[in-house]
């Protein structure tokens, strides 16, 4: 017999900071667990002080445990084409950098050809202004951050960044997909 824990999956984002992409991912039904790290680069066992660099090829992604069977996989991809601009190289506003840039890590055929599709979806439906430039690659080895980024808004939500950079996006996701959001974010705290 399978135990929940068999039927999760995996979906590794880079939408700029990890700390936005894991606040908003936190949030959503069927969501399991969401750790910042950094993947696509060269340098083993980076640091976030080596990231910062943008020397060592890592973009900051989160790393999503999800129930298919409560949120889909493509579903996540729609939040995260909607909930930061993938538009732009290498950068989501202030932040520059190949360490920022947009990216979808696939971690099977279908989780690509989803990427894909859902992609083709978001630039058809003219979301966006501009064409998307996200990254779609296999997943690499995937780094977790340090344990001061993980959990990050949740408890820095009043910190500077947080509110000029984070809180925009978590209103977005309001918006837009507040029929997903697990029971105790179903208003904005």
């Amino acid at each position: 017999m399978n135990s929940t824990q068999d039927l999760l999956e995996i979906a590794t984002f880079g939408a700029g900071c990890f700390w936005c992409t894991e606040a908003v991912f936190q949030r959503l039904k069927g969501v399991e667990k969401v750790e910042s790290g950094y993947a696509g680069g060269q340098t083993k066992n980076p640091t976030y002080r080596e990231i910062c660099t943008g020397t060592t090829g890592h973009a900051e992604v989160a790393q999503i445990t999800f129930d298919p069977s409560v949120i889909s996989y493509e579903e996540l991809l729609y939040v995260f084409w909607r909930t930061h601009d993938p538009t732009t190289l290498n950068q989501q506003g202030a932040d520059k950098g190949t360490q920022y840039r947009s990216v979808v890590f696939y971690h099977s055929p279908e989780q690509k050809q989803a990427a894909q599709k859902i992609k083709q979806e978001t630039e058809a439906a003219k979301v966006w202004s501009k064409g998307i430039v996200t990254e779609i690659s296999p997943m690499p080895t995937f780094y977790k951050a340090e344990d001061y980024h993980q959990n990050y808004y949740n408890q820095n939500s009043k910190q500077g960044y947080c509110v000029y950079v984070i809180d925009p996006k978590i209103t977005k996701l309001y918006k837009e997909f507040s029929d997903k959001l697990k029971p105790e974010y179903s208003e904005k705290n």
